[in-house]
């Protein structure tokens, strides 16, 4: 990854209690509760990064293009560079790209928006994968019948959800994985990496189920902002995701209390 910009945290007091959590064994609900508390100021910060923006931003624009007589045409004018009739894979990988590209010369590459733009391609991959049963034998008309099915209040809530919850996993695991891999062997906090692959699991399961906060206004944002402005623009992606990150990073406090 690149230059990290997510915050030393290693020294502050907040990080301490983090370390004495977990190696007292503290459950993932507690720990991410701490993690959130230290990193706080960073990851409201950092909903305005211009990767994550763009990453929301290509997410709200998926379903749109996918309802437009030429899928590809219209991907292509959003800065997507696709060939015609793209599979998912191709749209995964214009999608990666045209991340990188909105940080020229890599200015600005962080860990947070490899972060950004790792949650944004794996939610594409889920949304498909989960409707088709697998990645075999998936074709061009699967993806785009998939990416417009996202168009609805209710579908795109949930692809919303799903970024902000695999993000924020993301960043928690960035900084908790810090102090895990320390506490792993015989007598010490995780006897074996299986039972710290399970705490992993269950602080995944945490951001998850706090992405729900997200869900239902994504939604509705989605449906009025294309209605009232007949499309949403990389503003109005910045103000969501600003936004979004206040009511996850409000949620996670609350959810260990």
């Amino acid at each position: 990854m690149g230059h990290t910009r997510l915050g030393d945290l290693p020294r502050t007091r907040k990080w301490q209690e983090v370390v004495s959590l977990i190696a007292g064994g503290a459950g993932a609900c507690q720990v991410a509760n701490a993690v959130i508390r230290a990193a706080e100021r960073g990851l409201n910060l950092a909903s305005e990064h211009a990767a994550l923006v763009e990453a929301f931003w290509i997410l709200t624009q998926l379903p749109v293009a996918a309802r437009e007589p030429d899928f590809s045409a219209a991907l292509r004018h959003r800065g997507l560079p696709v060939p015609d009739n793209p599979g998912l894979m191709d749209i995964v990988g214009a999608v990666s790209e045209a991340i990188d590209s909105r940080l020229p010369n890599n200015n600005g590459r962080t860990d947070l928006g490899e972060m950004a733009q790792a949650a944004a391609c794996e939610c594409i991959v889920e949304a498909v994968t989960k409707r088709t049963g697998g990645l075999f034998g998936v074709s061009a008309d699967d993806v785009k019948r998939t990416m417009a099915s996202m168009a609805t209040v209710k579908q795109f809530g949930d692809f919303a959800r799903q970024f902000y919850g695999r993000l924020t996993d993301k960043v928690l695991q960035y900084y908790v994985s810090r102090t895990t891999a320390n506490h792993v062997g015989n007598g010490m906090r995780f006897a074996t990496l299986a039972a710290k692959a399970e705490f992993d699991k269950a602080l995944a399961t945490h951001c998850r189920e706090a992405s729900k906060i997200v869900e239902a206004f994504a939604g509705e944002w989605f449906s009025k902002t294309n209605w009232e402005k007949k499309g949403i623009s990389r503003d109005d992606a910045k103000g969501f995701s600003h936004v979004a990150m206040q009511k996850m990073v409000a949620e996670l406090k609350a959810g260990a209390k």
